[in-house]
């Protein structure tokens, strides 16, 4: 029988399960220009994919509050039109990896910064809802909810599910899943295959380089 050390197990989504970047970088671009402001180099822009954007257009594009409240609905109107499943892969082994925690009868849950009604479509789209008993995002016209929340928000559907929370674990790629993990006391496996540099790892139970080694952290 195939059991795990933990009792549920929550997943970043963007840089872990799927790469959004073919469809992010180039909405990025249109903001960015939209604003005339000079378009960053694709290495900078993939600094964007993880962190919640109103954090990003303040940090990477120098605006304030209120001028990044107003990108980042710009960069939703753009994503609306485009699909929010469009450009998007899963990363190889990722999938069937999912599929067999949930046959194992191991609980899941997204817990990601990115909008949840975008999660759900992605998820919808390659049929791997069904492998999860919560899905957690941020809310809409939330635009401040970042990693802490979402994990909270996981937590708290999953054990509203009758889920035993005891023993999490979080999946990750960027150093915001540590952080927020954090609040929690739930360790980290953080994997290589994202947008985090390899510093971001720091403070991570265990890191993993492609998805059977982290099938081997996860499940014996």
């Amino acid at each position: 029988m195939t059991a795990s050390p933990y009792s549920c197990i929550l997943w970043d989504v963007d840089g872990t399960i799927a790469d959004a970047s073919a469809g992010i970088l180039p909405r990025l671009r249109q903001v960015y220009a939209s604003y005339g402001l000079p378009e960053p180099d694709a290495d900078a822009l993939s600094r964007w994919i993880g962190p919640p954007m109103l954090e990003s257009f303040q940090k990477w594009a120098s605006m304030d509050v209120e001028q990044a409240e107003e990108a980042v609905a710009r960069y939703r109107v753009l994503a609306a039109q485009d699909g929010y499943a469009a450009s998007v892969d899963l990363y190889p082994g990722v999938a069937e990896l999912l599929r067999d925690i949930h046959t194992a009868g191991i609980p899941q849950s997204t817990a990601s910064t990115k909008p949840e009604n975008q999660v759900r479509a992605i998820l919808d789209h390659y049929e791997l809802t069904p492998m999860f008993t919560a899905i957690s995002g941020a809310r809409a016209g939330h635009n401040t909810d970042g990693k802490s929340f979402v994990i909270g928000q996981a937590l708290e559907r999953l054990r509203g599910a009758g889920v035993d929370v005891s023993r999490p674990v979080l999946i990750g790629d960027r150093h915001h899943d540590i952080d927020g993990a954090a609040d929690y006391g739930i360790p980290v496996i953080f994997v290589e295959w994202g947008f985090g540099d390899e510093s971001e790892g720091d403070g991570a139970l265990v890191r993993v380089t492609d998805p059977a080694e982290l099938r081997r952290s996860l499940l014996s």
